[in-house]
């Protein structure tokens, strides 16, 4: 059975923390205490039986107490589990910060690391190119470097010579 403990806000894993030393210490029935991303001053405990989950959190500092209903595994899988997104950014990426302290200077991506959700770009405004790393929710893409590349080609002709574009000029 999984139960909602209500603790102070911003306290969450010292009352976790406090909570899981008392399980260890007491040898009670509980198999799991998570802190959902997002959700502040709750913290969801499972254990066999609703007396163990009240004897782990009884008389702690931050708990305030277990709220009565018991949830299933399916209603709060979504704030447990994470969300893979789809990411669209790629390396040589020429990219706008949106996020401080930045914000609103042009990049060029270095490295993508999706598993830590971050991105090192080199900003194009400063004369010593400097790798920065930031989250890849502050970077948004400007252009796109094969898009760079394609225009490219169309510039040069078969032979990777420019094309000559003649006009009449009068003066």
């Amino acid at each position: 059975m999984i139960f909602i403990i209500k603790v102070t806000t911003n306290k969450e894993d010292k009352a976790m923390e406090l909570i899981s030393n008392k399980v260890q210490k007491k040898q009670l029935n509980v198999y799991s205490l998570a802190r959902p991303h997002g959700l502040r001053g709750y913290i969801f405990l499972e254990s066999e039986d609703r007396e163990s989950a009240e004897e782990a959190a009884f008389n702690l500092p931050y708990v305030k107490g277990i709220i009565g209903k018991t949830v299933t595994y399916d209603e709060i899988k979504n704030m447990l589990e994470p969300i893979i997104e789809e990411i669209n950014i790629e390396k040589g990426d020429i990219v706008e910060i949106i996020g401080e302290p930045f914000k609103k200077e042009k990049a060029k991506v270095a490295k993508i690391d999706k598993s830590k959700g971050e991105v090192t770009v080199t900003l194009l405004a400063a004369v010593v190119p400097i790798p920065v790393t930031i989250k890849l929710d502050n970077v948004k893409v400007i252009r796109r470097e094969r898009e760079e590349a394609e225009e490219t080609a169309d510039v040069l002709g078969e032979e990777g010579e420019i094309k000559e574009e003649t006009q009449d000029l009068k003066f």
